[in-house]
C-alpha cells in the first residue's frame, strides 16, 4: 500500500534553521532505511523529500524540508495536527558497512546523513560527521547528533562557526590523518563531484545520495533518468557507490528541469 498516500496528522514540528523545518509523523514501519525518501502531498502538488529520522521505537518518521519555492513554502505554513499526504518509502538506502565511517552532509543534504548516523551509531559504528553550511544559522542537526555520541564537526563557508571553508577541504584533511572504512555523502552536486575525486584518489569506498527532478517516484515516467546509463534515480537510486556514479556521465555537469531541459551546474 506504500504507493497510496496516507493522510496523516503532523505530530510535531522542529525548526532546525531559519529555512529548514523537520516534520514528524506517526508511522507504521516496514523496511525503511536511511537514504530512502517519501513523497509529500499538500493536496495540490507532490514532491520527494529525504527521510531525516527513523524511530521505530516511538513509531515516528521525520522529514526535513528546506523552504525554496511555493510547495515548500506551503509546508512551512503548516502546524502540528495539520494534515499532509505521504507515500513511500522509495529508492535505495545507504548500506552500513565498516567499523569507522566518515559522513558528510552539505546543507539540506544533512537530512539523509542524520538518519544514517542515527542508525549506524546504534549498530556501534564509530562515526565522524561533517555538517556543512554557508553560515552558522544554517548548520543542521549538530546538537541532535551530539546526543548520539558521534564526533560532529561543523564547517561554514563564511567561518562563522566551526571549520572555515568548504567541507571538501576538511574531508581531505581528515582522510590524510584518519583511517576510515567508508564515507557517505549527500549535498550539492558540485561538492559531491569533488568528494568523488577525493575518494578515488585515496581509494576510500564511498556512497553518494544524488538528486534529480522526480515526478512519479515509481520508475514509470522516466523524468529522473540519467545519461548515459538510463538509471531511474527514484528506483535504482538515489544512493550509489562511487564506481556506479562514475558511469553516470552527467554527474557533476548537468541535470534536467521539469520539462527535461538540461541545466548546467
Amino acid at each position: 500500500m506504500k504507493h497510496f498516500p496516507q493522510v496523516l496528522k503532523i505530530k510535531r514540528i522542529v525548526e532546525e534553521s531559519p529555512t529548514v523545518k523537520t516534520f514528524y509523523f506517526p508511522w507504521k514501519f516496514t523496511d525503511e532505511t536511511p537514504g530512502q525518501f517519501l513523497m509529500l502531498w499538500n493536496f495540490q502538488d507532490e514532491k520527494p523529500m529525504s527521510i531525516s529520522s527513523i524511530d521505530p521505537v516511538n513509531d515516528e518518521v521525520g522529514v526535513s524540508v528546506k523552504m525554496v519555492g511555493p510547495f515548500t513554502q506551503s509546508l512551512h505554513k503548516l502546524h502540528e495536527n495539520d494534515l499532509l499526504g505521504l507515500r513511500g518509502p522509495y529508492g535505495t538506502g545507504f548500506q552500513i558497512a565498516g567499523s569507522r565511517v566518515l559522513a558528510v552532509g552539505g546543507g539540506i543534504g544533512m537530512a539523509p546523513i542524520a538518519a544514517f548516523t542515527d542508525e549506524a551509531s546504534k549498530r556501534g559504528v564509530e562515526m565522524d560527521v561533517i555538517t556543512a553550511a554557508t553560515t552558522k544559522k544554517e548548520i543542521l542537526f549538530q546538537e541532535r547528533l551530539n546526543t548520539t555520541g558521534v564526533n560532529v564537526m561543523a564547517t561554514t563557508d563564511d567561518g562563522s562557526h566551526g571549520f572555515c571553508g568548504f567541507a571538501t577541504e576538511l574531508v581531505e584533511k581528515l582522510i590524510k590523518q584518519e583511517d576510515y572504512d567508508m564515507m557517505v555523502v549527500c549535498g550539492p552536486e558540485i561538492m559531491m563531484k569533488k568528494l568523488l575525486d577525493i575518494s578515488n584518489q585515496y581509494q576510500l569506498p564511498t556512497q553518494f545520495s544524488i538528486e534529480r527532478y522526480m515526478k512519479c517516484a515509481l520508475g514509470i515516467c522516466g523524468q529522473c533518468c540519467v545519461d548515459d546509463v538510463g538509471w531511474r534515480i527514484c528506483v535504482e537510486g538515489p544512493v550509489f557507490w562511487g564506481d556506479q556514479l562514475m558511469m553516470i556521465s552527467e554527474f557533476g555537469k548537468y541535470h534536467r528541469d521539469s520539462s527535461g531541459i538540461r541545466k548546467q551546474f
